[in-house]
């Protein structure tokens, strides 16, 4: 790599030299005090260059490092979301107890109403059956008159045959 420099160098003195006109003259002292100043400029760029290269490095690394810190908090805001999707799916089976519970408690009213309206009928039905009974019983008009419709029967053949079809007799 210093070579190149050097030809460089050579490259432009020795065209100067021969389009240089007539009152230039080139020595050797001047081509080493040329070739000095290219050595050093060229230990200065090698200088900033291990420098910039050493910039470089920092800036990678630095670079590098924000790229892991980005990661880091991907990799958090995920594990946040999925504890956060977690906690709603908790919610809604939740949700979804407490909704069967509520189904649950209201069929079992629902069932015990109707069947509470059903035993209430069937109780009051009975009862009034009974004291319909106990009463036509009680006037006791009724028994009488059906006591008298079967001797009639006796003789009255159409009358038996009456009350046999209504299952008096």
């Amino acid at each position: 790599m210093r070579i190149f420099p050097f030809f460089i160098l050579i490259f432009l003195v020795l065209g100067g030299v021969s389009y240089g006109g007539e009152g230039l003259r080139v020595t050797n002292e001047m081509i080493y005090e040329k070739l000095l100043e290219v050595e050093k400029r060229l230990v200065q760029l090698e200088r900033r260059q291990a420098v910039l290269e050493a910039q470089f490095r920092e800036f990678r690394e630095s670079v590098d490092k924000r790229f892991e810190q980005v990661d880091k908090r991907f990799e958090e805001m995920r594990a946040d979301m999925n504890a956060r999707f977690e906690q709603v799916d908790r919610r809604f089976e939740q949700l979804y107890t407490f909704l069967w519970i509520i189904t649950g408690i209201f069929t079992a009213l629902v069932v015990a109403v109707i069947g509470f309206a059903l035993w209430d009928r069937r109780t009051t039905i009975r009862r009034a059956r009974e004291e319909a009974f106990e009463k036509v019983e009680a006037e006791g008009r009724w028994r009488v008159i059906l006591e008298a419709l079967r001797e009639l029967a006796r003789e009255d053949r159409r009358l038996a045959e009456v009350l046999r079809s209504f299952g008096l007799l």
